[in-house]
């Protein structure tokens, strides 16, 4: 059950500071910590929400973070490591959209290792749920990498909006087999790479969409199946499966601090703008993880903190 209610303001530990929040982009991991099930948070009940943006207490700078819980409340302390500066031009949602979403998609580059530009033919890449945060934040990186990207979303609506910020193959699962799609387009190759978060078959799916040596980038369980392997696939394809977990990945200060350069640099050009899909205010927040739930999210749901 979520619902608003006081609670103590937080006091800052060792390398932390004082947040005073003005919005909150809502996870699909939220929504397991409030059912207990995401690993190494509290079980309910507990202050949500895993990234904000806000103004810092002791300088009053804009800044959007990074949390393990508590963005979604009006004050929250966060490792000052993990807080970054607001561009000038983008709102308070539109940084509450940008800490998880655009992280988990860098490292799903960085993880794929294609993070450096092409020589030869675009690598392939299929991004599930392509509508979704972590999905539009991976085609506005893909698009600055070079990359030929296959998308799957459930709408022909939504994937026409992840079709506007640049993805090229756009399948609509509902009505095909995307790994038939994928077999037809590549004319039987497969992608380079896949960024999954289904879980259950889709994993075994996805590993079979892969061309020889090429990598599942699996970052989440959405369908609560926990993944399958198809591993004689793995074995006749020399492909591999890698694991990305942003929880765990944030403590390590100089892979963050690395992937910080370039997302700066990628902002700093223009290049790289959150999809907020909806905004509603924090009484609603059970709307909102309706949305996720229903996969009726375009980009990313944000709450609006008092």
């Amino acid at each position: 059950m979520l619902e608003v209610r006081d609670v103590p303001d937080p006091v800052p530990g060792q390398g932390q500071e004082l947040v005073h929040v003005e919005a909150g982009g809502v996870n699909f991991a939220d929504i397991m910590t409030a059912q207990g099930g995401y690993p190494g948070a509290p079980r309910p009940p507990l202050t949500a929400g895993r990234e904000f943006s806000g103004r810092r207490e002791r300088d009053g700078e804009r800044v959007m973070g990074y949390t393990q819980w508590g963005a979604f409340a009006e004050k929250t302390a966060a490792r000052s490591a993990l807080l970054w500066p607001v561009p000038t031009d983008w709102t308070a949602e539109l940084a509450a959209a940008f800490p998880v979403n655009y992280f988990t998609a860098y490292f799903a580059y960085w993880k794929a290792g294609l993070l450096e530009q092409p020589q030869g033919a675009a690598p392939r890449v299929l991004i599930h749920a392509a509508a979704g945060g972590v999905g539009t934040a991976a085609i506005e990186i893909g698009k600055l990498l070079g990359v030929e990207m296959y998308g799957t979303s459930s709408s022909d609506e939504k994937l026409n909006r992840a079709q506007e910020i640049g993805l090229q193959h756009p399948i609509n699962y509902k009505r095909s087999d995307y790994e038939k799609v994928i077999q037809d387009l590549t004319h039987g190759t497969g992608v380079d790479a896949v960024f999954e978060m289904l879980g259950g078959a889709h994993t075994a799916k996805s590993i079979r969409c892969l061309r020889d040596f090429g990598r599942v980038i699996l970052y989440g369980t959405a369908t609560g199946n926990q993944p399958e392997l198809d591993t004689h696939a793995l074995y006749a394809k020399g492909a591999s499966v890698h694991g990305l977990w942003l929880t765990y990945l944030s403590a390590k200060h100089d892979l963050m601090e690395s992937a910080w350069r370039q997302l700066s640099e990628w902002i700093a050009s223009g290049h790289l703008r959150p999809v907020v899909g909806n905004v509603l205010p924090m009484e609603r927040a059970a709307d909102a993880y309706r949305l996720l739930l229903e996969r009726k999210n375009v980009g990313k749901v944000v709450l609006q903190i008092p």
